[in-house]
């Protein structure tokens, strides 16, 4: 069966889409180098810069947040491939105010490789730098080492604090600190309900039975912890908050922002109704929700399902998330 994509050739999909972006927002964004975006007022002298990247497919995640408030440059890699060392290192040149360049992606083997490598090519050029990892889904590794989980949906709330932070002129340790707290105190889990279909190999990345769930599964396909019947929304609520609430732990009486993320083919509508069944999981649990996103964040092409973030909050954090930000695909004011 051919693949039902508004595309041209698929090996030209990461660069044709980049070029559709660039024309449609020339005002917020430009290109100092293939496969890299910049803010078009870049960079901004004496702030810390921040970059990100990893693979395309994942709209708006991670050129989505560059922007006022987020990030200030990404590089962009192929469909679920990690972006260049020479690609990041050119990202960091453009957004370079003088103050240092902090590093904020997924915990992805060829992206921590090839943004380490970035680190020591800026590092010779007398650019300083620090890296927070995204580590934020508890379905990828145990509850110990953290340091092995993936960087899921949960990460955008990192570009918000991150972003704010720094446009109050923080330096680079007091940024990363932030940062580090913020990520610390941050879960994810998602839930797949289908396949999508990454465009230059043609066919699903795996494949699940109408009627069938799969509870954990990463936003490359990577395999959950568990398949089975779907589930009502509240049942899913209840597992997925369960799971987030006994790793971290959250305890009665913490304030947390919630963020429920469509993974590309979830209407809506049922991202508000998993989202009405997470906050009753969380009120059970004696979590107050004080802030809130629902809409798509971090999707996987036209995978269909959901996932959930919960950042537990303190009085800094909860200021930065409500500062604006304002990005061709994210606005808060």
């Amino acid at each position: 069966m051919p693949m039902q994509k508004i595309i041209n050739e698929p090996k030209a999909f990461v660069d044709e889409m980049l070029e559709g972006i660039l024309l449609a927002h020339p005002e917020s964004l430009r290109s100092p180098a293939r496969r890299v975006l910049v803010r078009a007022g870049a960079p901004s002298e004496g702030k810390v810069g921040i970059v990100t990247g990893g693979g395309s497919g994942h709209l708006p995640l991670f050129l989505g947040y560059v922007g006022y408030g987020l990030a200030d440059g990404v590089a962009v890699g192929d469909v679920f491939a990690s972006p260049s060392s020479e690609q990041i290192l050119e990202a960091t040149r453009a957004v370079d105010g003088g103050t240092g360049v902090l590093y904020l992606y997924g915990n992805y083997g060829g992206d921590v490789m090839n943004f380490d490598l970035a680190a020591e090519l800026a590092s010779e050029e007398g650019i300083e730098t620090s890296t927070v990892l995204g580590t934020d889904d508890v379905a990828s590794a145990p509850a110990g080492p953290e340091s092995r989980r993936r960087g899921v949906a949960g990460i955008a709330l990192l570009y918000k604090v991150a972003g704010a932070r720094a446009e109050e002129g923080a330096s680079l340790e007091d940024v990363v600190a932030v940062v580090e707290r913020a990520a610390s105190g941050l879960r994810s889990m998602g839930v797949a309900l289908s396949p999508c279909v990454v465009p230059a190999a043609g066919e699903p990345t795996f494949s699940l039975a109408a009627g069938e769930m799969e509870i954990g599964m990463g936003i490359h396909g990577e395999p959950g912890v568990g398949r089975g019947s779907l589930e009502p929304a509240s049942e899913i609520a209840g597992q997925l908050v369960g799971r987030i609430v006994a790793d971290l732990p959250f305890r009665s009486g913490d304030e947390a922002a919630v963020l429920v993320n469509g993974l590309g083919a979830t209407p809506r509508e049922e991202l508000y109704v998993l989202f009405r069944s997470v906050h009753a999981a969380l009120a059970s649990s004696g979590v107050t929700v004080r802030w809130t996103w629902v809409g798509e964040y971090a999707t996987s092409l036209e995978m269909a399902g959901a996932s959930v973030s919960v950042l537990r909050l303190d009085d800094e954090i909860l200021r930065l998330l409500d500062a604006p930000c304002e990005s061709p695909f994210v606005v808060r004011r």
